[in-house]
């Protein structure tokens, strides 16, 4: 375990401004806007932005500014944040990001969660915080063998938590960092006091009786999780099934990894012209900048095939998950892909201690929201009390 401080050669730097000058453009249709992906105009404007404005060296010296570290687990690298409290009864709180997302989503979230004398808040509400980048995400180097699925990742995490000392602890995740939490979770309940998540997927299990119970509000949500696999899940089908034919050109392309994430910042918030409506254009690029500054575009996309048997791309839905046994929380953003159900979880999560839902918000809460995902966290933290 030794410290890490994150100093991208400048020679990276000039060759990705360089890569964005020569950009090859498509064409497009006239008129389609966001219909059939990203707009033309605004992805090229974008661009520009990425090679001639935004400044890779500031968000450094401020991810800089956070403890981190390297440590191997399993045989693979671990990049991880350590930022401990100042209060000396905080509780730790293991925190996974998901794909697009990096341990970067949750930087404006560090400081009310460690520090809340700092912020106005309760100093009881204290987290001392782990963030690892997820093996073959970011600074996190890519596996060097399959197999790397959730189990494997829960495991590792396990791991760091019992090498940095913390014998009980909380855990969050997002994307796929819920798989990841929730089954940590349940492969160490002894340690695991809580687990709170968003973008918690609840398919039926195919009871008509389950669906029958079910009302307007919820109907409609199951719709829009049909909808969601039927025209937005195309990148999950690609990712779990032919990760590296893709990563060929998203590595050596930025306009290409750029038009791969904003996408999604697009579709899965509540932006309505372009994912500036939610986060700020410097947050996005900051989270493509270190996808393509690490050359991960290719093997982050791996998780998803080693999970393609718990994906809905699966071709038979995976088997109900057995009661949950550790508290839950759930946060509900408005405007996240899919919307979860609670009437669907409640059979493998008999223990759901929180379900929060919100008007505003979408799939990268501590990003759009933060002020609301603290605020949730903190109610959990005080609800397991």
């Amino acid at each position: 375990m030794r410290p890490f401080t994150i100093a991208v050669p400048q020679a990276d730097l000039d060759d990705l401004h360089r890569r964005l000058a020569d950009t090859r453009w498509p064409s497009e249709l006239p008129g389609s806007g966001w219909d059939r992906g990203v707009p033309l105009d605004y992805l090229k404007e974008l661009a520009e932005y990425w090679r001639t404005e935004f400044d890779w060296r500031a968000v450094e010296a401020r991810i800089n500014q956070f403890p981190q570290f390297i440590t191997e687990i399993d045989g693979t690298g671990v990049h991880f944040l350590h930022v401990r409290s100042p209060e000396p009864d905080a509780v730790p709180l293991l925190m996974t990001h998901g794909w697009p997302g990096t341990f970067a989503e949750y930087l404006d979230v560090i400081g009310p969660l460690t520090d809340p004398r700092a912020h106005g808040g309760d100093p009881s509400q204290a987290f001392h915080l782990v963030i690892p980048s997820l093996p073959g995400f970011g600074f996190s180097p890519p596996t060097t063998e399959p197999g790397w699925n959730v189990f494997r990742i829960a495991a590792a995490w396990g791991e760091l938590m019992d090498r940095l000392g913390y014998d009980r602890y909380l855990v969050h995740g997002g994307d796929l960092g819920v798989w990841t939490s929730l089954t940590l979770a349940g492969m160490r309940p002894q340690a695991v006091a809580g687990a709170h998540v968003t973008f918690l997927l609840t398919p039926p299990s195919g009871d008509p009786a389950e669906l029958a119970a079910l009302d307007q509000q919820d109907l409609g949500r199951l719709q829009q999780m049909a909808e969601f696999m039927q025209t937005k899940g195309g990148y999950m089908h690609v990712q779990g099934r032919r990760p590296q034919t893709l990563a060929y050109g998203l590595t050596d392309s930025p306009a290409g990894q750029l038009a791969w994430i904003t996408e999604k910042f697009f579709e899965w918030t509540g932006a309505e012209k372009s994912p500036e409506d939610t986060v700020t254009r410097d947050q996005l690029l900051t989270n493509v900048s270190i996808y393509w500054l690490t050359a991960t575009a290719g093997s982050s996309a791996q998780l998803y095939y080693e999970m393609a048997d718990l994906l809905p791309i699966a071709p038979t839905p995976p088997p109900a998950a057995p009661p949950h046994p550790v508290p839950l929380g759930v946060a509900v953003y408005a405007h996240d892909a899919s919307l979860a159900i609670r009437k669907l979880a409640e059979p493998n999560f008999p223990n759901i201690v929180q379900w929060n839902e919100f008007p505003e918000g979408g799939h990268f809460p501590a990003l759009e929201q933060p002020d609301l995902f603290v605020d949730d966290l903190r109610a959990f933290k005080e609800n397991l009390a």
